[in-house]
């Protein structure tokens, strides 16, 4: 499990909350169809996250970057720009957009918030990742 940086918006980053990447696929069937799933406790961090910020005009981005031992790395922060190809899936309140080169890697991915005693963070399930790099901070 990889410990990435959460980001504010425009990519600041945020002390406060560390994002977790898992390659492991749980038992239950996933169709890998639907593209990228918030969970419900995921979706309620994300519009507290949004709601200190103090603008109602970001969104969460999601989105795979080269980079890393493995090859690639998910890159998440708040945005206000719209690029042209843009996926938009809305979870409550809350607006997860994927550009369109990332959201082939992203079905069937869910994105999850994890707050226990030993961690606090998002993580995301991916059933497309193969697996991960010895430091866990990329994928393949």
């Amino acid at each position: 499990m990889a410990i990435l940086a959460a980001f504010g918006s425009r990519g600041q980053p945020d002390a406060g909350i560390l994002w977790h990447m898992t390659t492991e696929t749980s038992t239950q069937s996933v169709d890998i169809t639907t593209g990228i799933a918030l969970t419900d406790t995921a979706a309620a961090k994300v519009a507290s996250l949004l709601a200190q910020e103090g603008r109602d005009d970001l969104y969460l981005r999601v989105a795979v970057q080269p980079g890393g031992c493995s090859g690639l790395r998910y890159q998440l922060y708040f945005d206000d720009r719209n690029q042209d190809g843009d996926i938009t899936r809305e979870f409550g309140s809350v607006k997860v957009v994927v550009d369109k080169m990332s959201d082939p890697y992203l079905m069937g991915a869910t994105v999850d918030f994890v707050d226990t005693i030993e961690k606090q963070g998002f993580t995301i399930d991916n059933p497309n990742a193969q697996g991960s790099c010895a430091c866990g901070d990329s994928f393949n």
